[in-house]
């Protein structure tokens, strides 16, 4: 259960839009607003039937009655976005005596009754501290029903008089904070879908995927994020980073500290507009909440030699001028060599095997885990995929795991194996990634994705579990056997299947023993790495009879 709150001066502005069933005049009207829950007279003067206009009147004339009886001003700071400083300008302050939240369930969540509603009201009313529970005199209070909304969600809206009924003001420090606190509480009382207070992903703007459907493309923030998580987890140095989103056609422009030109504590990306657009900026951070400079800047060496090169690349980018240093020298344009692949392929699978030791509390640890796996299939997607499909899906499912609500409170992550050069692999590959390297490299990433399936299953975040395994299974074991299918066989114009792995004494290692070490045994005559060998522990609804099963 989400809640969302905002602050007025005009109960009755509020009331009116609340239960106006008008399309017209309102953006989100609703077909059956009604009265689930409220203070003791409200209750007794109204049933839970429809509301009138005259009626929305009525309720808000009672529920501003203290705040006009005793004239008590409630301000607010009147913080505004100025498009010239770009950021919020304190005006002053503003009457702000009306309390809005609305109470919204996730789409597909259970439905609730009217009398359930009422009772989730109450208690969230009482727990914020707006009634008589709280010790001190109650604030005047109703809750609206607005039913499902267009994107499926079910939700109730709560009006608060800030004004209690001797006159005093009602606190609304921390109310933020609290409300979430109460949300877990209630979702766990009444037996709601329990959201992470571990994670969170940015949400978006109404009119991002209206805009989206109209022009029929993909909502911009999702395909800058897979971009900006592609060049990230791809990059050794923050140089190289803004080489590679630039390399992917983002825009991209540094913000610089106060007074300064070459001190960079943050970034904006776009995409390239078509002729006549201006570009739509977003701040990294503002995509997701690993993807700030900060955050990224934490897997790449702090040096004086790096901080120049990147500051140069910065510029360069900011000028939009030709990168600092070529494209022939830097890492992601190697030419892809059966040795690189097995280098970094073999570091793909240590990492995967690394994971199996991580406790499931670990939180920074398997953050950093799901970004680097998240970014290594949104780099696969950006180059094999005309259209966002299966990897761009498990890419922005496993990047929902990466995003803390605050990484401040969790350790350092632990040093894991980079997957820096398999993200190079891909990028360098293109369109070209149906062979037997890629096949083994995609059963090490599943493997990962894998390992961050159970730890929530262990952790119990059924949420995460179920929306990761669908992704998993629906999107992802679909296209990995497509990839399995189309690949040629040995022996009809194809490379051969690679020579047995051979032992301290040079004989070749049976397939049993190829198994033992991790490695997959090839099929004669058939470039495709067959089944990983089963471990005793019970098997996760991922691997499915007959699929190639990546083992942790």
């Amino acid at each position: 259960m989400i809640p969302n709150i905002t602050r007025g001066s005009r109960m009755s502005g509020l009331m009116v839009y609340l239960t106006s069933t008008d399309a017209d005049k309102t953006k989100n009207a609703h077909t059956d607003p009604h009265l689930v829950a409220g203070d003791a007279a409200i209750m007794a003067w109204h049933d839970n039937g429809t509301i009138s206009r005259e009626d929305a009147l009525a309720i808000a004339k009672h529920l501003d009655e203290p705040h006009k009886k005793f004239g008590v001003e409630v301000l607010q700071k009147d913080l505004r976005w100025d498009p010239v400083q770009k950021r919020k300008v304190d005006h002053g302050q503003k009457q702000a005596d009306v309390w809005h939240c609305s109470l919204s369930l996730r789409a597909g969540d259970r439905e609730l009754t009217d009398q359930e509603w009422g009772d989730i009201a109450n208690e969230f009313v009482d727990q914020m501290g707006f009634t008589e529970t709280s010790g001190k005199a109650q604030c005047r209070w109703a809750a609206i029903d607005h039913g499902v909304s267009a994107g499926g969600n079910h939700h109730i809206h709560i009006a608060v008089s800030l004004v209690r009924e001797d006159g005093t003001k009602a606190s609304t420090h921390g109310d933020y904070r609290r409300s979430q606190e109460v949300c877990r509480e209630l979702e766990k009382t009444h037996g709601l879908e329990q959201l992470s207070t571990l994670r969170a992903t940015r949400g978006f703007d109404r009119a991002e995927p209206q805009t989206a459907v109209r022009n029929e493309r993909e909502m911009y923030r999702a395909s800058l994020s897979r971009k900006v998580r592609a060049a990230a987890t791809g990059a050794v140095t923050e140089a190289e980073f803004v080489r590679a989103g630039r390399k992917s056609g983002l825009l991209m422009r540094p913000r610089y500290e106060k007074g300064t030109t070459d001190v960079v504590v943050g970034y904006s990306v776009a995409e390239r507009p078509t002729a006549g657009e201006r570009p739509i900026w977003y701040g990294g951070g503002k995509l997701a909440g690993d993807l700030g400079l900060g955050q990224l800047r934490e897997q790449w060496s702090d040096t004086a030699e790096g901080a120049t090169e990147a500051a140069a690349e910065w510029n360069a980018a900011a000028r939009n001028r030709k990168p600092v240093t070529p494209e022939t020298t830097t890492d992601t344009a190697r030419t892809p060599t059966p040795e690189l692949w097995e280098k970094y392929t073999a570091q793909a699978k240590e990492y995967a095997d690394r994971l199996h030791s991580i406790p499931v509390t670990d939180h920074a640890t398997w953050a950093k885990a799901a970004r680097d796996a998240s970014g290594v299939f949104a780099a696969w997607s950006l180059h094999s995929e005309a259209t966002p499909g299966p990897l761009a899906a498990t890419a922005d499912e496993l990047s929902k795991t990466a995003q803390l609500r605050d990484r401040r409170q969790h350790s350092k992550p632990v040093r894991l194996p980079s997957l820096a050069g398999a993200t190079m692999l891909v990028l360098a590959a293109g369109s070209d990634s149906k062979s037997a390297a890629h096949a083994a490299l995609m059963v090490q990433l599943i493997r990962t994705s894998k390992a961050l399936y159970e730890m929530h299953v262990e952790s119990r975040n059924l949420r995460e579990s179920q929306n990761l395994n669908r992704v998993l299974m629906n999107e992802l074991r679909p296209a990995y056997t497509t990839l399995i299918a189309d690949l040629p066989k040995a022996g009809q114009g194809t490379p051969a299947p690679p020579a047995p792995v051979s032992g301290k004494t040079g004989e070749p290692l049976t397939p049993a023993q190829i198994a033992a070490r991790g490695n997959v045994p090839w099929r004669p005559g058939s470039a495709v790495p067959t089944r990983l060998p089963s471990r005793t522990r019970q098997e996760s609804p991922l691997v499915a009879r007959g699929e190639p099963g990546p083992e942790r």
